[in-house]
């Protein structure tokens, strides 16, 4: 339980430094907290049904395209979450990279107690 807690601070610091960073991007407080939460149940339900039936798209850009799903992901939340505000589709997919960048890098120095990986 503690391994979770810690990854989703660490999603939150990266919705949150990412909003700090792209210009398109405006998030309260309230809206990171609970954008990180409507963020993770979206891809753990809809984006599994979305690169299955973009597979054959996936595969013919060498997987390029999952950039698109994860920024329509971001686009999905901003919709739905008042105080997480992204102003157009590629400004969702530009800080969809720079979340992934960024919840990497965090990730990496974040020791996770649940499955003993550094």
């Amino acid at each position: 339980m503690q391994g979770w807690l810690i990854r989703w601070f660490c999603n939150i610091l990266a919705i949150v430094l990412t909003a700090y960073i792209i210009p398109g991007f405006e998030l309260t407080v309230w809206g990171a907290i609970v954008g990180s939460v409507f963020l993770g149940v979206i891809n753990a339900i809809i984006r599994p049904l979305l690169l299955i039936l973009t597979l054959p798209l996936n595969i013919l850009s060498l997987g390029l395209f999952t950039f698109i799903i994860n920024g329509f992901m971001l686009y999905i939340t901003s919709a739905t979450i008042k105080g997480f505000t992204i102003h157009g589709f590629w400004w969702a997919v530009l800080s969809a990279i720079l979340i992934s960048i960024i919840s990497f890098v965090i990730s990496y120095f974040v020791e996770d107690k649940m499955f003993n990986i550094r």
